[in-house]
């Protein structure tokens, strides 16, 4: 049962939860609108490596959320944080975006392609097969193999398009090693989340798209959670797990009707997709 009025912060998904490639999802409007309105902290947490937060803001922007940069958080920016403690002043070899390089750039690790400490793999248009034949060599040569989040595809407007696990098994195969990745669902990215918007997980909401990451992640920190339909899960797929969602809606829409009719969900109250699933 979630009381989402009562809960103070929400960590929310962006991928098939606020949009699918450039088209806004129904009920996201509602949604933000009802965060802002009702002074809700709120962090948009997304596996997706390639934008930085301001491009992510300014994504939202021209769909007509206004939604600050400071409220977005991405796995680029968690790998970065993860290296910089881990090896200050590292130097790594990359297959990415943007968010990757300027994330890592601000964390001072510096590009090699010759001899760098990590080989790091994020979803972008740079991937062929010159760059993972390099990637595989430096990590024969003894470069510690990295990956931004484990996903394995993210939605698209009209299918799915393979994301960064799915990237990076080509060179585990090739090297014999297995890749660390640094964005959900390992805990450290929600701690992080939790951290900065100053919450406890029994306070807090993640909402997302996937099982295997956004719930996983949520449940596994002590967070209540909602899985939502409008991505790449569907009520078939969520049978094939051992654990389950504290609730399943169609979309992030259906937060702001319970909240506004005062529903908790556990009695069906989100049109009976709630609690005899989740």
């Amino acid at each position: 049962m979630i009381d989402f009025n009562e809960k103070k912060a929400f960590i929310c998904d962006m991928d098939g939860v606020i949009y699918h490639g450039n088209r806004i999802l129904p009920g996201v409007r509602e949604f933000t609108h009802w965060l802002q309105a009702n002074r809700k902290e709120y962090l948009f947490l997304t596996n997706n490596s390639s934008k930085t937060p301001r491009e992510l803001a300014q994504k939202l922007d021209r769909m007509g959320l206004d939604v600050p940069e400071e409220h977005f958080y991405t796995s680029a920016l968690a790998t970065a944080k993860f290296l910089q403690k881990q090896a200050p002043g590292c130097s790594a070899y990359v297959i990415g975006e943007a968010g990757l390089f300027n994330a890592l750039y601000d964390a001072g690790i510096t590009m090699n392609e010759v001899d760098p400490d990590y080989v790091i793999v994020g979803e972008g248009s740079t991937y062929t097969l010159e760059t993972i034949t390099r990637a595989t060599n430096l990590v024969l040569n003894g470069a510690i193999l990295i990956g931004a989040n484990s996903d394995v595809s993210g939605p698209l407007e009209n299918g799915i398009a393979p994301a960064c696990r799915a990237l990076c098994a080509p060179i585990e195969m090739a090297a014999g090693v297995k890749a660390y990745f640094c964005g959900k669902p390992n805990p450290l990215m929600m701690r992080t989340g939790l951290n900065l918007l100053n919450a406890h997980s029994a306070d807090a909401v993640m909402i997302g798209d996937r099982m295997d990451t956004d719930v996983i992640t949520g449940l596994e920190s002590g967070m209540d959670t909602v899985l939502v339909m409008s991505g790449i899960s569907t009520r078939e797929t969520v049978r094939q797990y051992g654990y389950r969602p504290s609730m399943i809606l169609d979309g992030v829409g259906d937060i702001v009707r319970l909240a506004e009719s005062g529903a908790s969900g556990g009695d069906g109250g989100d049109g009976g997709k709630g609690r005899d699933e989740g």
